[in-house]
């Protein structure tokens, strides 16, 4: 009896707890397919919203902007973060360690608005125009340390016998690499690849700060938007954002399973 009470309890608090995290996100998918111009009132099904979507320049623009920075922002986290984690990894003990993993770290637990205005005053004292560079800079500055967390976590159980392996065959370092140890932690790199995308995709506050004229985020012209009234225009716009954000973390688990099963 104590043990179905138990189960009853778990279970309700489960349901309770994904209806607190997923039951708006529903709703306002539900909304996107409004007919009514009221994103409150219910005036039937109706998928105008996503046509008008894209005869708003602005917002497709926005959107375009926002693919751009988080791509070009993404790669280069991914890069930096991968080359900060092997460091962290290989190389235990060096001069400036401590230093170099703060560092690495600090904007995982930096608040944003902290992050924005120091490279604002940064771009500022540089003479630097505010644009999509200094946007992309940003974003790769906010998201290498969660790629480097990411990769990282990989490496501490990578068998390093494999390259020595490889080594003894006579294969250079750079051969060792490619071939032993990038394919060996490629779907930790395209996981830390999709989670900077991800954030650079999500940000507001830190674009914001760094942005320009020409220059504007998605999420920025979400918000400046919304402070005049949400439209079903904006729950249709972060459905496919929803939509976009799901099928990339689905295609990187399916890849990291593969990856899995062919090991």
């Amino acid at each position: 009896m104590t043990s179905q009470r138990s189960r009853f309890l778990d279970a309700t608090a489960l349901t309770l707890g994904f209806a607190f995290l997923y039951l708006p996100i529903v709703i306002l998918v539900i909304f996107s397919f409004n007919a009514s111009q009221l994103v409150t009132v219910w005036g039937g099904f109706s998928t105008r919203w996503y046509a008008a979507i894209w005869q708003n320049r602005q917002l497709m623009d926005a959107a375009w902007m926002t693919v751009q920075v988080a791509a070009a922002s993404a790669a280069f986290a991914t890069l930096v973060g991968t080359l900060a984690a092997l460091a962290l990894t290989r190389y235990v003990r060096f001069r400036g360690r401590t230093l170099f993993s703060g560092l690495v770290y600090a904007p995982i637990v930096m608040p944003e608005v902290i992050t924005g205005l120091s490279l604002l005053l940064l771009f500022v004292s540089l003479g630097i125009d505010r644009g999509f560079w200094t946007v992309t800079v940003a974003h790769a500055t906010f998201t290498c340390g969660f790629v480097a967390v990411v990769v990282q976590s990989r490496l501490v159980t990578f068998d390093r016998s494999l390259e020595e392996a490889a080594a003894d065959l006579g294969a250079a370092p750079a051969h060792v690499f490619t071939r032993v140890t990038l394919p060996i932690i490629a779907p930790a790199v395209v996981a830390g690849f999709l989670l900077a995308f991800t954030l650079s995709l999500d940000d507001l506050v830190i674009a914001s700060f760094t942005t320009g004229p020409g220059s504007t985020t998605l999420p920025m012209r979400i918000y400046s938007q919304v402070r005049l009234g949400v439209t079903p225009e904006i729950n249709a716009i972060s459905t496919l954002m929803i939509a976009t954000v799901t099928v990339l973390v689905i295609a990187a688990s399916l890849a990291t399973k593969r990856s899995a099963a062919a090991r």
